[in-house]
């Protein structure tokens, strides 16, 4: 990526074509060099835009994946330190075009691209109109914590219309049958909660996360994306064993939050992903919980 005097570069014209697609090849890639992918999550334009794309331009070159949040003042998923995030980015005056910026800005970059959306500013904006816009972006996928499957039709039919992924956050006690139907719609991967409850648990993982695992990979072939509560290198290292992708987000905030001074702050938050990255080699089998 080419920087610019203020360390960011800018965004190629033109729509990025085949963003899913990406998203496929580079969780092949981790799978195929023995070890998970690592997806760091950001609220799009934390603390600020200017700030929130300097970090996101180091992250991206150690990082497999980013999940750029669209910040909403309702959270249902979110704790405190991404509640605290979301609102800085809207009080930093946090449109949409920040956003698609952020996410065009990322297109010449190694990493894919995933958004993590709550569904009322999604359907507020318009589903085909975000649809549309996020793909055009670069995203190869949208996740959706608070959209269940029995609703989520009119939003799957702009998805596939746009080319997007829709990726569920399931929940563990998911019957079989409502599974089934989700693993139908779902693209990309499937998410799995490390904790129940919401985010930014520095608690142990739930004991009970590599037999939900297991049970997802019996229901689906898509590969299996764990986070919400995974708050050390050494957690991240236990998802690994048994997830195609660990996913971080209030860890990095955590780090953003005690740590001062925009260059420090990227060089922080750049230094804790490559920790976490070089966690996620597998030193037995090459297939994730085989």
């Amino acid at each position: 990526m080419n920087a610019t005097r203020r360390g960011t570069r800018q965004p190629p014209a033109g729509p990025v074509p085949n963003a899913h697609a990406r998203f496929d090849q580079v969780l092949a890639q981790a799978r195929a060099s023995n070890r998970a992918a690592l997806a760091t999550y950001l609220p799009a334009g934390y603390p600020t835009q200017a700030q929130s794309l300097r970090i996101l331009h180091r992250l991206a070159e150690v990082t497999d994946v980013i999940e750029l949040g669209w910040p909403y003042s309702e959270p249902s998923l979110d704790g405190p330190v991404i509640q605290r995030a979301a609102a800085q980015s809207l009080a930093a005056g946090f449109r949409v075009r920040h956003l698609l910026e952020s996410i065009h800005f990322l297109a010449a970059s190694p990493a894919s691209v995933l958004v993590m959306a709550y569904y009322p500013p999604l359907f507020k904006y318009g589903l085909d109109r975000a649809a549309h816009d996020l793909a055009q972006a670069g995203a190869a996928g949208v996740i959706l914590p608070d959209l269940p499957i029995e609703e989520a039709d009119g939003w799957l039919t702009a998805a596939r219309s746009a080319g997007l992924h829709t990726v569920f956050v399931v929940a563990p006690s998911t019957t079989d049958a409502r599974l089934t139907r989700i693993c139908s719609a779902a693209g990309g991967m499937l998410y799995a909660p490390a904790v129940p409850g919401v985010t930014g648990s520095t608690g142990p993982l739930h004991d009970a996360l590599p037999t939900f695992v297991k049970r997802l990979r019996a229901a689906s072939d898509l590969p299996i994306g764990v986070g919400i509560g995974i708050s050390t290198p050494a957690q991240a290292q236990e998802v690994s064993r048994i997830a195609d992708v660990t996913i971080v987000g209030s860890a990095l905030i955590r780090t953003m939050e005690a740590t001062h001074g925009p260059r420090q702050q990227a060089d922080a938050v750049a230094s804790l992903a490559r920790t976490l990255t070089a966690g996620l080699h597998r030193p037995d089998t090459p297939q994730a919980a085989a």
